[in-house]
């Protein structure tokens, strides 16, 4: 510490301290024979001490009293002690989660048979609808075993119309005719096999979709099942994300005794709120043991196809709580993983005729305070939702909580709590 500002602060210590270093200088130098100390003159020592010790009390009255204005200006200071109280209201409460946003069908485009790529007609990112030509095999092949299945088919319909003939004339039997009839059928359904073959070789488009990236290029000698390219139908997206089990029970709870669907929104990756209201589409049959969380599948209509399959972002499910007992966060202090308010005791103030307290808004009261645990069930930007240890009608000290003691008998002044609500960061719903 600065030795002068410690001798400003004890005058007296300082000038006892001086005092005595000075006789035990003066005594070890007459000791030591370093200076001839004469006798003392209590004839003259006395009135000599009264005017050093008359000195040294103006100066330390001095001193205390050029030291009490600044002491008193920092330890003076009085803040205004406000107090409020919880108020009942609607507040919707917000709970995000994490979430991958999938098409609603996404499915790989293959190949059904074998063959050179003969035309690609879609490009990559092209908006399909369903039935639109995407790929042609070269269908040398199939249109060559189509023309021989065929040619069987006319051979084998002749060879029945001639039995038949000879049938009707008792030249051949029946039998005959039966034989040639299901040789006939054979034939038949070979070119049914045919054409089909042959036209597996024109890959056509199942749903409406944006086309994916191409996997094969023009030319290319395909295998039966190799993947063309893949098509998503964005009209509907499912997005999925996973919830612990205590919020899972809260929600069915919430859904038994509402019977009404959460407001479920989309946060994309840049912050901003998806134009399109999803609801809970399916909530799975099991939880995960690792995780403790049960998936669940929110749909999201998509007609700007702005949602894309493998995007991210996060679901806000926003529940109502009806009544809920809300107070600002400042309000409360914590201790070892508790929370705390104060809380006013005036039982003694006067109620006027119309049933009011007489501490109006603005106007000073006193009371003791006294603290208080309370349980918090949900957080919500600057303000609590408080599950139990408070009532409207109890009174909590919102600004000065530093300055108050349990049981002490305080001056404050009262502010409405919609006043005081709406003076928060971000408004209470």
């Amino acid at each position: 510490m600065n030795p002068f500002a410690y001798a400003r602060r004890r005058p007296i210590t300082t000038l006892l301290l001086v005092l005595g270093l000075a006789t035990a200088g003066v005594l070890a130098a007459t000791m030591m024979d370093v200076v001839d100390v004469p006798a003392i003159d209590t004839a003259r020592i006395g009135p000599w001490l009264d005017r050093v010790s008359s000195r040294a009390l103006d100066s330390v009255s001095g001193v205390a009293e050029a030291a009490e204005p600044e002491e008193q200006g920092h330890h003076g200071e009085h803040h205004t002690i406000i107090v409020t109280r919880p108020k009942a209201m609607d507040v919707t409460i917000t709970q995000p989660y994490v979430c991958q946003i999938h098409s609603r069908r996404h499915i790989d485009v293959c190949a059904l048979e074998s063959g050179y790529l003969e035309q690609i007609l879609v490009g990559e990112g092209q908006v399909v609808k369903e039935g639109d030509l995407m790929f042609k095999i070269l269908p040398t092949l199939y249109q060559a075993r189509l023309d021989a299945e065929m040619a069987e088919a006319q051979l084998a319909e002749l060879e029945y119309n001639n039995t038949k003939s000879l049938a009707d004339k008792k030249v051949v039997s029946q039998n005959e005719v039966k034989l040639l009839q299901a040789k006939l059928s054979k034939a038949q359904a070979m070119v049914t096999l045919a054409k089909a073959e042959l036209n597996f070789t024109n890959v056509v488009a199942p749903f409406d979709g944006i086309v994916d990236r191409l996997h094969q290029q023009l030319g290319s000698l395909i295998g039966e099942g190799d993947v063309l390219t893949t098509l998503s139908d964005n009209s509907v997206m499912w997005v999925y994300f996973n919830v612990p089990e205590a919020a899972y029970l809260e929600y069915m709870d919430s859904r038994a005794k509402d019977g009404r669907d959460e407001r479920i929104e989309l946060e994309l990756a840049n912050g901003e709120l998806f134009s399109q209201v999803g609801k809970i589409g399916a909530i799975e049959a099991k939880f995960n043991n690792e995780t403790g969380n049960i998936p669940f599948r929110a749909d999201f209509p998509n007609p700007d196809r702005l949602l894309r399959h493998g995007q991210t972002g996060t679901v806000l499910i926003n529940r109502v709580l009806e009544g809920a007992i809300v107070i600002p966060q400042r309000a409360t202090f914590e201790i070892l993983d508790k929370r705390y308010v104060y809380v006013v005791d005036d039982d003694d103030h006067v109620v006027d005729d119309e049933g009011d307290d007489d501490d109006d808004e603005g106007n000073e009261d006193d009371g003791a305070v006294h603290q208080r645990l309370i349980t918090i069930e949900h957080e919500k930007d600057d303000i609590f939702t408080v599950k139990s240890g408070l009532t409207e009608t109890d009174k909590i000290v919102l600004e000065g909580i530093r300055e108050v003691r349990e049981g002490e008998e305080i001056e404050y002044e009262f502010q409405e709590p919609e006043e005081v609500l709406g003076h928060q960061k971000y408004h209470a719903e």
